[in-house]
């Protein structure tokens, strides 16, 4: 079995987060790990409360798996600080770094603001480039480009210029923005344009999250990054379509482990 570490925040609710990151990775066959980088007080209503770890713990959790354990692949979501983002490169020096992807997590789908300015410049001077792939939303890589992205044009743009920020590969997303799903893939050479289908529902809590950890799980397991993304895509899309009402939000969270509740006979 492969190890894949995730380093991030923990959502309360359970949809996304750590608690995104560990459901992808169990249901895709690899063992996962976590750093967590900060508590949040959240449900399907919004944010409520940000907490975070401070630097010494991160770092020695960060120490604690790596002197024990293989990662075969490491995903990093929410870092709100830029002290975070510093010991997090910092520590992750002393070892062989695996397969990285880094999900620049900026705001939550309610609109809470979860990275400051200087939290962004330390992201995207240290963590960007270390990264196997970086895996912004359009609102994410408008926030780091200070850009506009409305076709896919400008998210061809975009997808090369954040490639110049030093990370091997990018994945913009297009999310239900742009030409019907459709995400674009740039190893520095060349386009991919991978279409997706777009699901009308609420219930998108954790894409983001569950997205980057599918392809961290995926590379851990061996496959090649496109095809890492390929098949990624294809689970999230499987988990949207299955996504559920949850609490008394607006917004549910996408079903990390649908075919073994349909397996096990459980309706949601």
């Amino acid at each position: 079995m492969k190890h894949c570490l995730s380093i991030a925040g923990s959502d309360s609710s359970g949809g996304a987060g750590i608690q995104a990151d560990l459901k992808t990775f169990s249901a895709l066959g690899t063992f996962g790990m976590s750093v967590i980088t900060a508590v949040t007080a959240q449900n399907t209503q919004g944010v409520f409360a940000v907490a975070d770890i401070d630097e010494s713990t991160i770092e020695r959790q960060i120490e604690a798996v790596f002197d024990d354990i293989c990662v075969d692949a490491l995903k990093i979501g929410m870092v709100s600080r830029a002290q975070t983002i510093k010991i997090i490169a910092q520590t992750l020096k002393k070892y062989p770094l695996p397969f990285m992807v880094v999900d620049p997590v900026m705001i939550s789908k309610s609109g809470f603001n979860l990275l400051n300015d200087d939290a962004k410049k330390a992201l995207i001077e240290l963590l960007i480039p270390m990264a196997t792939i970086i895996t912004p939303n359009i609102f994410e890589a408008q926030a780091i480009l200070a850009c506009k992205i409305v076709t896919l044009a400008d998210m061809k743009k975009a997808a090369k210029e954040l490639h110049t920020l030093g990370c091997a590969n990018v994945l913009l997303k297009g999310g239900q923005y742009i030409e019907d799903a459709t995400d674009i893939f740039y190893d520095g050479k060349a386009f991919h344009l991978l279409k997706g289908e777009l699901i009308q529902t609420h219930n998108t809590h954790g894409t983001g999250c569950t997205l980057s950890s599918a392809i961290a799980a995926n590379l851990a397991k061996g496959m090649e990054l496109l095809d890492a993304v390929h098949a990624a895509k294809i689970y999230i899309t499987q988990a949207i379509k299955q996504g559920f009402s949850l609490g008394q939000g607006k917004v549910g969270p996408v079903h990390h482990f649908y075919d073994l509740y349909q397996k096990a006979g459980v309706k949601l």
